[in-house]
């Protein structure tokens, strides 16, 4: 399937997008192009990647079988949205991974018979794990954009009202995990391990510990029964990470990121 696909701003996640879709051989790089406001940023993505870059929309545009909008919240969207209008296919296909800004609103600037997805990626693009989050307009069908977002990672297609939600839990976890992984190899070092021993200690269990959780099927909590012997060393652990508000803790976390996911979009 040969698509062109264009970006409208090359930041760090346009990059991570491009990186991973022309490792895994998604999209080849005759057909990706990216415009940004900043000529560094486009020289460097050309050196980089060979991808094209411009600093002119018009060309780039017309040529586009899905424009990805790849800029902030705060950005002018009616100027790229007129642009986009002025220029490209009418069936060409808008994916927007700009935070807090719905479908309603780019409709509203694109027009209702414009085929516009709403996806907010994940970021371990270059590991092809973790889920983006999608949802897509009246227009919009998977087949248009599905071979583009499996380049870079898992898809999950959920309805609109949960993108804030699928955000900052699905793509701010990874941040949530690293924290964990962080402080459990300090408790290591803590306790009296080296650095190098209680790091490679933390990731082996994590990583472990989710292929456990796979391959048995088991609830956490039924393993946590089978590792917890009566009056046992796990056991007491855990009696004292309850005490200290560990999991409400990490969902008022998951809820404040909700949060302000939502007022991005109002700003």
């Amino acid at each position: 399937m040969k698509k062109r696909i264009h970006f409208i701003g090359g930041g760090q996640m346009s990059e991570a997008i491009i990186r991973a879709i022309l490792a895994n051989r998604t999209v080849s790089i005759g057909d990706i192009t990216v415009t940004d406001v900043i000529a560094e940023r486009n020289a460097y993505l050309t050196e980089k990647y060979g991808v094209t870059t411009s600093d002119s929309q018009a060309p780039l545009l017309s040529h586009a079988d899905i424009i990805v909008i790849a800029v902030r919240p705060q950005d002018d969207l009616a100027t790229i949205s007129n642009a986009i209008r002025s220029y490209s296919k009418a069936e060409t296909t808008v994916v927007s991974i700009v935070a807090g800004v719905s479908l309603e609103k780019f409709e509203s600037l694109l027009g209702k018979d414009r085929s516009i997805v709403r996806v907010i990626p994940n970021t371990l693009t270059d590991t092809g794990l973790g889920y983006s989050g999608v949802a897509l307009n009246a227009q919009a069908k998977k087949e248009q954009v599905d071979f583009l977002l499996h380049g870079f990672g898992k898809v999950m297609y959920v309805v609109e009202s949960l993108i804030d939600s699928f955000t900052g839990f699905g793509v701010a976890g990874p941040n949530y995990v690293y924290y964990f992984i962080e402080s459990l190899a300090d408790a290591g070092v803590l306790a009296g391990l080296s650095r190098h021993q209680a790091w490679n200690i933390a990731l082996e269990n994590v990583t472990g510990a989710v292929e456990m959780l796979k391959t048995s099927g088991k609830h956490p909590r039924q393993l946590l029964d089978i590792n917890n012997s009566a009056g046992g060393v796990g056991i007491h652990a855990l009696y004292e990470l309850n005490n200290s508000d560990f999991a409400a803790g990490l969902q008022r976390s998951v809820l404040a990121a909700i949060d302000r996911t939502t007022a991005l979009g109002k700003e």
